[in-house]
C-alpha cells in the first residue's frame, strides 16, 4: 500500500488571492507568519496556506519532516516550493521510523501544477524488508509536476531478501496507481546518487503515467536500475492502465549503476542504467552511460506487456560490465518481448568486460526472447579486442527484425551470434542472419580517443563513419545528436551518436 497524503481541502481555493500571488518563507528557527523577517518554522505549515501562484522559499538548514502537498496550483499559477537564493534546504529522514509499507520524504499525491526546486532530500533508510523508503513520490493522478535541480541521495533499503520479502526503495517514484493518469511530469537537472534500492529502482515511472520527461539528470553509484519506465507490475489494478507511456528519457549522465558494489542487490552485474520494461512509446536519446553493469534495456519481464514502440537513438554506452543495449524477454522466463522498437545512431564501445549470467558474452547489442519488427541501424559497434561480440541473438523466437547500415570494428577477432550460432566471418554472418547488407566491418571508425579509461567517442574529421548512415527523417534519426547539435546536414547523417 502507498502512504496516503493528507486529505486535500475539498475547496482548495482554486482562484488566486485578489491581492495577487504571495511569497512565503520558511526557516529552521522560524516561529512566525511566513514573512522573510518572521518565517514559518516548517515547510508543511507554509504549504497549508498556499494558493495558486504562491511561492514558498525555504532557507538553508535541516528539516526533519515528511513534506506533503495538499493544494494545487493552476496552469498559469503553479505552486512553487523552492530553495531560497543559493542556500540549501535539506529534507532529512535521519532517525525517522514508520510502521509499514512505503514512506516518502516528499509526497505529491492527487494535486496539480506543483514545482519542487533546489532541495537536498536524503537520509531515509531502513533495514526492514517489509518497508519501502522513498525520497520523492508523485502519485494518484497528480499532473503538471516539475522536480528540478534537487539533490537526492542515501535513500536506502539494506534488508536481505527473505521469503515473500522484496526490499525496496526509490530516490524518486512516479506511480500511476489510480484511474486518473499521472500526466506531464518533468524531472530535470537533478543529482541522484548512493541509493540502495533493493528490488526497486532509483528513478521509477510505473503504472498509469502518461507523458513524462526525465532529462539532464546525473545518477551514479546506485544499485539495480537507475531509470525505469515500467509496466505489468502491481502499480495499477486495471491492466489496461498498468504501464508507463509517452515518455522521453534524454540528456542524462549515468555511471556506477552496479549490483557488484557490495551491500547491494545479490546476483551481481545485473544492474541497468536505463530500462524500458513493459512500457510503450518511450524515447531514450542523447544519454551518456558508462561504467554500469548494463547500459540500456528495451525489455519485457512480464507476459502480457511487451515493450512496444520505443526509440533508442543518439546515445553513447561504453565500458560496461555486460551488454551495451539489449531487447527481448528474459530467457526461459516470460513470453514478453520487444516489438517495433528502434536502436538507431548509437555508439557502443568496449562493453562486455565480463561474462553474462550463463557464462557467455552477452554482446554489444543483445537480442533475447521474442524480438519482433525491430530496427537496429546506423550504430557504431566497437568491440573490445580481447573478448567481445558485436550482436548476439540467443534464440529462434521473434521475426522480421531489420539490422543494417551499422559500422563494426574490433582490433581482435570479430564475432556475431545468430540464433545461438557463432560467426567470425562477416560474409557468413550476413548470409546466416539476412542482415547488414549495407553495413561496414573492419574499418576503424576513428574515434577521438578509443580508450575506455578516457574515452572520447566523437568522430575525427575524416572518420569513415561520417556521412554514411541512412537518413530517413527526424522521427527516425532524431532531431539532434549526443551534443544537441542538428542530427542531419542536408539529409546526410553520420553513423553513431556524433554528427
Amino acid at each position: 500500500k502507498e502512504e496516503v497524503a493528507p486529505t486535500p481541502d475539498p475547496d482548495p481555493d482554486p482562484d488566486p488571492d485578489p491581492s495577487g500571488p504571495k511569497e512565503y518563507y520558511v526557516a529552521v528557527d522560524g516561529k512566525g507568519s511566513g514573512s522573510l523577517a518572521d518565517p514559518f518554522g516548517s515547510i508543511n505549515a507554509a504549504l497549508a496556506v498556499t494558493r495558486p501562484g504562491d511561492v514558498v522559499y525555504v532557507r538553508g538548514g535541516v528539516y526533519s519532516e515528511a513534506v506533503r502537498f495538499t493544494r494545487s496550483g493552476t496552469a498559469d499559477a503553479p505552486i512553487v516550493l523552492k530553495a531560497y537564493g543559493d542556500e540549501t534546504p535539506v529534507i532529512s529522514g535521519e532517525g525517522m521510523t514508520w510502521a509499514s509499507g512505503p514512506h516518502q520524504l516528499v509526497l505529491i499525491s492527487g494535486v496539480d501544477h506543483v514545482t519542487v526546486e533546489g532541495f537536498e532530500v536524503t537520509g531515509l533508510e531502513t533495514d526492514d524488508g517489509r518497508l519501502e523508503a522513498n525520497g520523492i513520490t508523485v502519485s494518484a493522478g497528480a499532473t503538471n509536476i516539475t522536480l528540478r535541480n534537487n539533490h537526492v541521495h542515501h535513500i536506502r533499503n539494506t534488508a536481505p531478501r527473505g521469503e515473500n520479502i522484496w526490499p525496496g526503495a526509490h530516490g524518486i517514484l512516479i506511480i500511476g496507481n489510480t484511474d486518473k493518469a499521472v500526466r506531464n511530469v518533468t524531472v530535470d537537472g537533478n543529482r541522484i546518487h548512493d541509493c540502495v534500492t533493493g528490488f526497486s529502482e532509483t528513478l521509477t515511472i510505473n503504472g498509469f503515467v502518461d507523458g513524462f520527461t526525465i532529462s539532464n539528470n546525473t545518477i551514479y553509484h546506485c544499485s539495480n536500475i537507475a531509470i525505469d519506465a515500467a509496466g505489468g507490475y502491481a502499480a495499477n489494478p486495471d491492466p489496461t492502465r498498468n504501464y508507463a507511456r509517452n515518455g522521453v528519457i534524454c540528456g542524462n549522465v549515468l555511471y556506477g549503476i552496479e549490483n557488484s558494489r557490495g551491500e547491494l542487490l545479490d546476483g551481481g552485474f545485473g544492474a541497468i542504467a536505463i530500462y524500458a520494461d513493459g512500457s510503450r512509446n518511450i524515447t531514450i536519446e542523447r544519454n551518456r552511460i558508462f561504467g554500469c553493469d548494463r547500459g540500456i534495456g528495451v525489455v519485457s519481464e512480464t507476459d502480457d506487456y511487451p515493450t512496444t514502440d520505443c526509440y533508442v537513438r543518439n546515445n553513447v554506452v561504453y565500458d560496461c560490465w555486460r551488454t551495451g543495449i539489449y531487447m527481448g524477454g528474459y530467457l526461459n522466463y516470460t513470453t514478453g518481448g520487444s516489438e517495433n522498437c528502434y536502436i538507431v545512431n548509437n555508439t557502443l564501445y568496449a562493453n562486455n568486460r565480463m561474462e553474462g549470467a550463463f557464462g557467455e558474452i552477452e554482446g554489444e547489442i543483445r537480442l533475447t526472447e521474442n524480438c519482433t519488427d525491430n530496427v537496429v541501424m546506423n550504430n557504431i559497434v566497437y568491440a573490445r579486442p580481447e573478448r567481445d561480440v558485436f550482436i548476439r541473438k540467443y534464440t529462434q523466437t521473434g521475426s522480421d527484425n531489420v539490422i543494417d547500415y551499422n559500422h563494426y570494428y574490433t582490433a581482435g577477432t570479430p564475432k556475431w551470434i545468430w540464433d545461438d550460432v557463432p560467426y567470425d566471418d562477416y560474409e557468413a554472418w550476413k548470409a546466416a542472419s539476412g542482415c547488414d547488407a549495407h553495413s561496414v566491418y573492419g574499418v576503424d571508425p576513428m574515434l577521438v580517443n578509443a580508450s575506455p579509461e578516457a574515452a572520447d567517442l566523437h568522430l575525427r574529421e575524416h572518420s569513415p563513419a561520417r556521412n554514411t548512415g541512412l537518413f530517413l527523417s527526424a522521427w527516425f534519426n532524431g532531431e539532434t545528436d549526443i551534443d544537441g547539435d542538428p542530427r542531419s546536414a542536408g539529409g546526410v547523417v553520420n553513423k553513431g551518436a556524433d554528427q
